[in-house]
């Protein structure tokens, strides 16, 4: 299938080939083009193309990540999500290639960027099952890489001029989620008396840290790829989420039983277990972690995917992007609330 002819990202033709062709600074021929799957906030596609002369001669896997017809209010534009990859790829995190942004609307009719594309699966539901009880594999060597790569990413703090795209909160980290998950909360119809509570008990039980590291935001199994044997960690994915933020808010979304999928013996991602995780951070930071704020930081995940998943039902309701994915997943709010009401009632005995 060449571009010209594609169903599945409309307008694509003549203009991006021009793009691409732009970025390589050669002729450029496209081989096809394939909806990937997941990314339900952003669209992705697999994209081959062949570079005619220059230093990039040859063939080359790509990926187009643009944005979606709907989107959520935490998300970053395409060219803030781009500046992010490229200081974490400049940093030696281990994420794909940036290769370009494109913010011109007559080539896709919305902003996009090209990244090299990488091998492996992301599927949460298929790794926990790698390391599931009875798989008996031990996912402590892929969770000690992840450990690692969070705290090369953690040495990037504010200000940066490369990063002049993120606000800096003008709060603590825990106050500012907060007041911003209140917001996101006010702009819902259907009450939430339960999540209500809970940022109350987050509010009230804040740590009172003002440390701001670069955050990755999504930091969780189902956000990175693996080898064909699901234990070697090839990229990390989606920055859409990126912030200043507390390191721990990272540690705690990584952790939350909500990106176990349902493998909850594995308390790091469902992989892996969380004593090897904080080894690995802290043997790579140099900087000690405080489980119990881990653990405040997991009730902020769950409040947080819980008011995600009503974002997502509400650009279905809204008639914005009809989709059943984004549907369902607001059906999932009330076991996320039930795990809010669990942990804090384990946090306060």
């Amino acid at each position: 299938m060449t571009i010209t002819d594609s169903p599945v990202l409309p307008g694509a033709g003549e203009q991006l080939r021009v793009w691409l062709c732009e970025l390589f600074a050669s002729d450029v021929q496209v081989s096809g083009l394939v909806r990937l799957s997941g990314g339900a906030i952003q669209d992705n596609w697999a994209l081959d193309v062949v570079v005619s002369n220059g230093d990039d001669a040859g063939e080359h896997a790509l990926v187009l990540r643009a944005d979606a017809p709907s989107a959520i209010a935490a998300s970053l534009s395409r060219s803030d999500e781009f500046a992010v990859l490229r200081v974490a790829y400049g940093l030696g995190v281990c994420v794909p290639e940036p290769l370009g942004l494109c913010e011109d609307y007559s080539v896709l009719g919305r902003p996009f960027y090209a990244m090299r594309r990488i091998a492996g699966d992301a599927s949460g539901h298929r790794l926990v099952r790698h390391f599931s009880a009875l798989a008996r594999l031990d996912g402590d060597e892929l969770v000690s890489r992840l450990g690692q790569e969070l705290a090369r990413l953690h040495q990037v703090r504010p200000p940066s001029t490369q990063l002049a795209c993120l606000p800096t909160p003008s709060a603590a980290p825990a106050q500012h989620r907060v007041a911003m998950y209140r917001g996101y909360l006010d702009d819902i119809a259907q009450p939430q008396p339960v999540l209500e509570w809970a940022l109350t008990w987050l509010e009230r039980c804040a740590p009172t840290t003002s440390k701001l590291v670069l955050c990755h935001g999504d930091y969780r199994t189902g956000n990175y790829m693996v080898d064909a044997y699901g234990v070697g960690l090839t990229g990390i994915l989606d920055w859409e989420f990126a912030a200043w933020s507390d390191p721990l808010e990272d540690m705690g979304w990584f952790c939350a039983r909500c990106w176990r999928f349902g493998n909850d013996e594995r308390e790091a991602g469902g992989v892996g277990s969380r004593a090897a995780f904080y080894r690995a951070y802290e043997s790579a930071s140099q900087v000690a972690v405080d489980a119990r704020a881990v653990a405040y930081w997991e009730v902020m995940a769950a409040v947080r995917w819980a008011i995600l998943a009503l974002q997502q039902g509400q650009r279905h309701l809204s008639g914005a992007q009809r989709s059943l994915e984004l549907a369902l997943t607001a059906r999932m709010v009330p076991d996320m609330e039930l795990d809010v009401l669990n942990q804090i009632e384990l946090l306060s005995k």
